[in-house]
């Protein structure tokens, strides 16, 4: 009597998903096994195979849930940027003297050199003053090196009308903005991929999008070709340019707009915390992203209507918190202070790894971190100073002294803020990766 024998072998990706099934089966009559391999239908065809080649491994499993959005924007902003290229592109050899017959190599060389150095030196001052603020703002400077890009296409298109003078200065100027938007734009497109990535896949990301973009761009230098040969007149070029450079900044906009950040930046916590201290609610971050504004004022305080509060500035230096404490001697450059404000400060915030201080009534806070202190310190002490300038902004009987005000609302805070960060976790917030500071701050250490 035979025997019949089955095995089988489940594939999966590193998501779950069935890849394969592989079913063995023998009898005891045969010396010879048979492996069939069963392949899911999503699995096949020529259609799944060319879009796995432009989607990360074990989508969409492996990104954030924003992933796709934001890539189906940033392809249509990339495609129409690429045409837009190709007529700023023309206009640049225009201007340098092609088909023109007193114009030279060489001079059209000494451009390149000029255009050449005025971006790097650009590209240098522009990373040393902003580098700081590019991971917690990526959003903004996503579609800021966009704006960006469109300017030098406009001036190249514009350099042609100019004498040649003047023309070389235009040019220029749109090298330095090209170079302003290939820091912006490179460093807000990592930070915005280390966001998609759920599995570690930061390497393989950035792999695919390249090979998006370069689709992309291949697709839109092809129409590109066929646009620049049927627009010549200026009007044409004109209208065909603005409306192009309407479609890319429209949609790299959407793109941006689709993006939910977990990090909380100085807009993002002021919006969470501001539900909080009004509505007892934690926002997760999707809908902070549906309230948070691009383009903000850089540490303003906000309340969940909107309206503004005051402003914040963190990481300050001493100085900057002994200006407010008391007056300072421009010549000597020492302090003033009276009734010893500094001591008590610094009894009342022993045991913080922060200083918060507000000197009614000016509308702007300052937080002094001690060294040592993390990511929930700042988040801690950006809660203390929303807190603090909503209790002045409120003008409560007998806070008129600055420092009641600051004494009464790190009793709140202290005895509320276990529980806040347990619930901005709860709610699906980063908690670990710092993004309040947008400039190199200072630490301080206090010895008595």
């Amino acid at each position: 009597m035979s025997r019949i024998s089955t095995i089988q072998l489940t594939e999966t990706d590193e998501s779950g998903e069935v890849v394969a099934t592989y079913v063995q089966t023998n009898t005891a009559k045969r010396d010879i096994t048979r492996v069939d391999r069963i392949v899911p239908r999503s699995s096949q065809g020529l259609l799944k195979t060319l879009l796995d080649a432009f989607l990360p491994a074990g989508y969409p499993h492996s990104v954030t849930e924003d992933y796709l959005s934001y890539q189906i924007y940033d392809s249509l902003q990339a495609f129409f940027s690429s045409i837009a290229g190709l007529l700023a592109s023309r206009a640049v050899l225009e201007g340098v003297g092609v088909g023109d017959a007193s114009a030279s190599a060489t001079s059209a060389l000494l451009l390149s050199i000029l255009q050449e150095t005025m971006g790097r030196i650009a590209t240098i001052i522009f990373a040393s003053r902003l580098g700081t603020s590019l991971e917690p703002e990526c959003k903004l400077y996503r579609l800021l090196a966009d704006i960006l890009n469109d300017a030098a296409m406009i001036l190249d298109c514009l350099s042609p009308a100019f004498p040649k003078p003047l023309r070389v200065l235009i040019l220029a100027a749109g090298s330095v903005l090209r170079s302003l938007c290939g820091v912006a734009a490179g460093s807000s497109k990592a930070s915005l991929s280390a966001h998609f990535a759920r599995w570690g896949n930061l390497g393989e990301l950035n792999a695919v999008n390249s090979s998006q973009e370069t689709v992309i761009s291949l697709v839109g230098m092809l129409l590109g070709c066929v646009v620049v040969k049927v627009v010549h007149t200026p009007l044409a070029t004109w209208t065909t340019l603005l409306l192009l450079l309407t479609l890319h900044l429209a949609t790299n906009y959407m793109a941006v707009r689709s993006v939910c950040m977990r990090t909380l930046n100085r807009q993002r916590a002021n919006i969470v915390f501001a539900y909080l201290h009004e509505h007892d609610r934690v926002l997760d971050p999707k809908q902070v992203s549906a309230k948070e504004r691009i383009f903000e004022h850089d540490g303003i305080l906000r309340n969940a209507n909107d309206k503004c509060l005051g402003y914040c500035k963190i990481g300050v230096p001493a100085s900057e918190l002994l200006k407010r404490l008391g007056k300072t001697d421009r010549l000597t450059k020492a302090t003033n202070l009276p009734d010893g404000r500094l001591l008590q400060l610094l009894d009342l915030f022993e045991m913080e790894s922060y200083i918060v201080y507000m000197e009614h009534p000016s509308d702007v806070a300052c937080i002094l971190l001690k060294k040592g202190s993390d990511t929930a310190v700042q988040l801690k002490a950006w809660y203390h100073a929303l807190l603090l300038v909503r209790h002045i902004e409120q003008g409560f009987e007998g806070e008129r002294d600055s420092m009641d005000a600051v004494r009464r609302t790190l009793v709140a805070v202290r005895t509320d803020w276990e529980k806040v960060q347990a619930r901005l976790a709860e709610a699906g917030w980063d908690l670990g990766t710092a993004a309040l500071e947008t400039t190199s701050g200072s630490r301080v250490s206090i010895q008595r």
